[in-house]
């Protein structure tokens, strides 16, 4: 900046800067203005940032006049002592002293300019002025060097000048701030809704000055015609707005045709992508762009006109411009002319289908709802963009326009032959049975495609299009998302649903609104769908019954998410199941440890519903995001406020507490893989029927080893009866155990001292590299200013000043936290996963050979009974080979675990909801409720007589008795016969396997009165070994257990008196299928 002359006095200076205020004076300095020709009067000209003053030579100052630089047309100079100023005004003489004031006068408009319109060219006449010094030790290099974000700021300081409005300081902080530290190079008018619409408009217009910004954008926003005419002028002055993108902002409807116009203006216009959603288009408005659209030298690479109500006349015009400029076959990879009724049905769209079937680049198309021919358009897909397409929304349309059943076989074709497709919808298209075949068959077929998704919501498949895909769909690797929403399957459900649990490859389903069905019919759906994601292998993530109105049942589903492994993802809404669903999902999120996703709004939750979640959310550290259920928390912050706010409160902070990385206790990992919370000295090794198999073969092998006692050729079997006894005992802490060695145990194993080590070199190299990074920095500065750092001796010298070196503002201990914390946790996490799961497979391989050896042992017993020469001349077992577990193996005892251990029984609530019979649990022939599904029943037994014995053998479990022949309760029958499946011992009342048979009614001839027998049956835990040499005659007799107080003195006479009771009708067990249920009152299921 020119110093003020030195004519001119202090005090005027002063009082120039009283009158003029805030603005900073870049230029002062005294001229004579040309006021009529050749009459020259004496002004102060000052020059602010974006305007030039005129001031009267007398004090007090007075100002005469004032211009805007963007006022400014031309500068020249006619004498080496004059300038010219042509202004919008008229022209403006000035004489100055002296040329160099005159030089200097120019040179600072003509700087404002430049920094007020950054792409116009310059505007002066004057001989150019030497190159300026912009390096970085120059004097000038601040005030010439780039600005921020393009200039923007200055841009619309100036503007906001020129219109006469004070400049919004927070829209120049926003732009320099937040775009410029984000890098957003497209102009979003929604950051300044909040301005008024004359200050939006210069924010727009200075756009059109602007090379940094590379679009504009608005979406929601209503424009007023003012700003809509400022981004007509962006576009038209813009030299590199590449991207115009509005979206409902209620557009004119001349818009398209000024727009037109805007573009034919632009000599080169820069526009790549045009996105006019929602917009009064029209057929006018489109053949006028259209028209504009032959020349565009680059083509477009998006074009985006959905729902702008375009009809036949745009859409041919559009058709002949794609296909009449070449740059569109090999630049536009998105266009999306969806949502405009009718546009594809009549014979125009011809010259569309015509560049689709030539070689282009698309890569995302969107035709939804345009009444588009699916046969002729995958016929021009095929010969067009087949290899490169990704995306394809062809929602809403119609398969084919004429009245044929015939699929033409491009579709199979088209399906077959795709390479990149990732994404495809035909939601709502009517698709014919055979159109469904060939598109799976196609599928099938690609061998390139994977993790595709695949909408066929509300196509009303019904059961045509289910027996298509229960028949095609197993074997298609290609789909990995699978949208089957609203499609009437109801009870087809029923055989679909194992369809969709064989394929491997599906990770995504969605079946919403397809439960139409009576009760039990849904029951027994619900139960399929549970067996399908308890599979092991099952490799669904997310799974959506959205909008299903489940009501109460959806508590069969919730209960089998407590345990499930393979669900991150998880979509109730819409439902219906009230605060009681609320509560069992809360009980299944407390066990949960893969659920990262949960939705569940529409439900009817009230505030007990949401405090439920909240104390669940407490002990679950995996989930880390849940929809808002706006529905529900409305509802309930209207009838309980104070408690809604605290349940959702409690529920955000648990959400932002599993969002910063889980922080699971191993043991509680460790519960939690196996699906159920209990102490660790009650974990056994296999839970529910596996057990029960393990303790009854364990008691039947003692029972056949008591009547063996001295019997000369039974020595060898009894003693490896007596090793295996031992091994199932210890059987019991077998998965404990084993889950507690290996890396997830071990505190300073290989990994731990690898990490170590590593964690040290790496925090050597750190420090190396800070060193190297600090000696960079001082030579630099170094180099940029000596003076300054001429103090120290570089490298190794002191610091300025004599100050001491500064240390790196790092953390101590930065690699090894990084690696050991982070990386080493990680790890250690999945080494755990991959430790648990050899865990199970080992301990199920171990129980399986176990049952297995103990079922051999058994019956070679049975055989040695059948010997007349031993003590008791028992007869042998009579038990069936389905309760001693026949061909158990580590497969049986998965598909056990997945149907019993992992699946919570449905609550009594249902029945009572839904107005079924009543829940209650059946009771016996004495009126005792039995007790629960899903726990073990052990009564206790006392043996009378023979104590000394039962001391030496240790603790032994009682043996369950068969239905006698005849209701013969003698002593000496029930002590020898073995039992029969049926009897009422240790009992297995939950979830049975798929194998188990339909529930038998017990035979009402012969049957055991159960106050007789009621404490029988093998007890839960394991028996101890057998004595090396057993001595001693006999079997010690029992005295059975029964519920009163005179314990079981006279049951014998009392059972022979008493007529057989009646068969209980036992309740329908809610298992995973309905021909799953489990056996009678009497029975022990495996």
């Amino acid at each position: 900046m020119a110093p003020p002359a030195g004519d001119v006095s202090r005090e005027l200076q002063e009082s120039i800067r009283r009158a003029l205020g805030r603005p900073r004076i870049h230029l002062l300095l005294r001229a004579r203005l040309e006021t009529k020709p050749r009459r020259l009067e004496e002004r102060i000209l000052v020059l602010t940032a974006w305007r030039l003053h005129l001031f009267s030579p007398t004090t007090p100052a007075k100002a005469e006049g004032s211009l805007s630089v963007l006022e400014i047309r031309c500068i020249s100079a006619t004498s080496p002592t004059q300038v010219r100023l042509d202004t919008e005004r008229g022209p403006l003489a000035l004489a100055l002293a002296t040329p160099a004031a005159a030089a200097c006068l120019a040179r600072e408009l003509g700087a404002a300019l430049g920094r007020a319109l950054p792409c116009a060219p310059p505007v002066w006449t004057l001989p150019p002025a030497p190159p300026l010094d912009t390096s970085p030790t120059s004097e000038s290099s601040a005030s010439s060097g780039p600005s921020v974000c393009g200039g923007f700021s200055d841009t619309y300081a100036a503007l906001c000048d020129y219109n006469g409005l004070s400049c919004r300081e927070e829209v120049q902080w926003d732009v320099d701030t937040l775009y410029h530290a984000g890098e957003r190079r497209c102009f979003d008018l929604r950051d300044f809704s909040h301005l008024e619409s004359r200050e939006l408009a210069l924010a727009v217009a200075a756009l059109g000055y602007n090379r940094w910004f590379r679009g504009l954008c608005c979406r929601d926003l209503r424009l007023s015609s003012e700003v809509q005419a400022q981004v007509l002028h962006a576009v038209r002055r813009s030299p590199a707005l590449e991207e115009l993108i509005l979206d409902n902002v209620g557009l004119n409807t001349d818009f398209a045709s000024r727009l037109a116009a805007a573009l034919a203006a632009h000599p080169d216009p820069p526009l790549r992508c045009l996105e006019l959603p929602r917009g009064p288009l029209g057929d006018k408005g489109l053949a006028a762009l259209s028209q504009r659209f032959l020349g565009l030298p680059g083509g477009l690479r998006r074009l985006r006109l959905p729902h702008c109500g375009l009809g036949a006349r745009g859409l041919a015009a559009l058709g002949r411009a794609l296909g009449a400029n070449p740059a569109f076959r090999s630049a536009l990879q998105l266009l999306d002319l969806g949502h405009n009724p009718g546009l594809l049905g009549s014979p125009h769209g011809a010259d569309l289908f015509a560049f689709l079937a030539q070689p282009n680049a698309l890569l995302h198309l969107d035709l939804a709802s345009t009444d588009c021919a699916l046969d002729v358009l995958f016929g021009a897909l095929l010969h067009g963009c087949c290899s490169r397409l990704s995306y394809l929304n062809v929602a809403g349309n119609s398969f084919c326009h004429r009245k044929t059943r015939e699929v033409p076989p491009t579709l199979q074709q088209f399906f077959c032959s795709t390479f990149a497709l990732s994404h495809i919808s035909l939601a709502g298209v009517r698709l014919p049975p055979d159109a469904l075949r060939s598109l799976l068959q196609g599928l099938a077929a690609n061998t390139h495609l994977s993790d595709l998704h695949l909408d066929l919501s509300g196509c009303e498949l019904r059961s045509p299009g289910a027996r298509v895909l229960e028949e095609l769909l197993g074997g298609i690797s290609a789909v990995g998302s699978l949208d089957l929403s609203d499609n009437g399957f109801d009870a087809d459900l029923l055989t679909l649903v194992p369809a969709l649990g064989r394929n491997k490859a599906l990770k995504h389903l969605w079946l919403g609104k397809n439960f139409s069905v009576k009760a039990r019919t849904l029951e027994e759906i619900l139960h399929k769908l549970v067996q399908v994601i308890q599979e092991d292998d099952c490799s669904l993530q997310s799974l959506s019954v959205a909008e299903s109105r489940l009501k109460a049942r959806t508590c069969i589903l919730v209960n089998a998410l407590g345990s499930n492994a393979c669900l991150t993802k998880v979509d109730l809404s819409g439902n219906l199941m009230e605060d009681m669903g609320a509560k069992m999902l809360a009980k299944a999120l407390q066990i949960n440890s893969t659920l990262r996703s949960l939705s569940w709004d529409r439900n009817n939750t009230t505030a007990v519903g949401f405090q439920d979640i909240a104390r669940a959310m407490e002990s679950n550290h995996t989930l880390t995001f849940m929809a808002l259920p706006l529905c529900d928390l409305t509802a309930a912050y209207r009838s309980a406020p104070e408690r809604t706010d605290t349940g959702w409160q409690q529920i955000q902070w648990c959400l932002l507490r599993n969002g910063r990385g889980p922080k699971v206790p191993p043991e509680q990992v460790l519960r939690l893989q196996r699906g159920i919370v209990t102490s660790t000295a009650e974990q056994g090794c296999c839970q529910g029927d596996v057990l029960q198999m393990l303790c009854r073969l364990s008691g039947r092998v003692q029972a056949a080893a008591r009547g063996l006692r001295g019997h000369p050729g039974a020595q060898r079997d009894l003693a490896e009866a007596q090793e295996l006894l031992r091994e199932a005992r210890n059987a019991r802490a077998l998965f404990p155990s084993l889950a507690a060695l290996g890396p997830a145990g071990a505190g300073a194993g290989p990994l731990q001292l690898l990490l170590q080590g590593v964690a040290g070199d790496v925090a050597k190299a750190v420090d190396k590299e800070l060193e190297v990074l600090l000696e960079a920095l001082l030579g630099r500065a170094a180099e940029l200013c000596p003076r300054a750092t001429a103090a120290g001796v570089w490298p190794g010298g002191a610091w300025l000043g004599g100050a001491p070196r500064p240390r790196p503002p790092l953390p101590p201990g930065l690699a090894p936290g990084a690696l050991l914390e982070r990386a080493g946790e990680e790890i250690r996490e999945q080494l755990g996963e991959v430790q648990l799961a050899l865990v199970t497979s080992l301990t199920q391989a171990v129980v399986a050979e176990l049952l297995r050896e103990l079922r051999r042992v058994h019956q070679a017993l049975a055989q040695h009974l059948q010997d007349p020469r031993s003590p008791q001349g028992q007869e042998p077992s009579n038990s069936t080979d389905e309760e001693l577990g026949v061909d158990v193996d580590a497969s049986t005892l998965q598909r056990h675990r997945r149907c019993c251990r992992r699946n919570r029984p449905p609550s009594a609530f249902m029945g009572q909801s839904e107005g079924l019979e009543s829940p209650s649990p059946p009771r016996s022939s004495e009126g005792d409720p039995k007790p629960h599904p899903l726990h073990f029943r052990a009564p206790e037994a006392q043996a009378v007589g023979g104590s000394s014995q039962e001391e030496e053998f240790g603790r032994l479990p009682p043996t369950v008795p068969p239905y006698p022949q005849e209701h013969d309760c003698s002593p000496s029958s029930e002590a020898s016969a073995p039992p029969e499946a049926g009897s009422p011992g240790l009992e297995w009342v939950g979830l049975p396997s798929p194998q188990t048979p339909p529930p038998q009614a017990p035979p009402r001839m012969g049957a055991w009165p159960p106050h007789s027998c009621g404490g029988e049956g093998g007890g839960g835990a394991i028996p101890e070994a057998l004595p090396a040499a057993p001595t001693g005659e006999g079997c010690p007799r029992r005295r059975d257990s029964g519920r009163g107080r005179e314990g079981s003195r006279g049951t014998s006479d009392r059972s022979r008196q008493l007529p057989p009771p009646k068969p209980q009708r036992r309740q329908r067990a809610h298992s995973c299928d309905k021909a799953d249920a489990g056996p009678g009152p009497g029975g022990g299921g495996t």
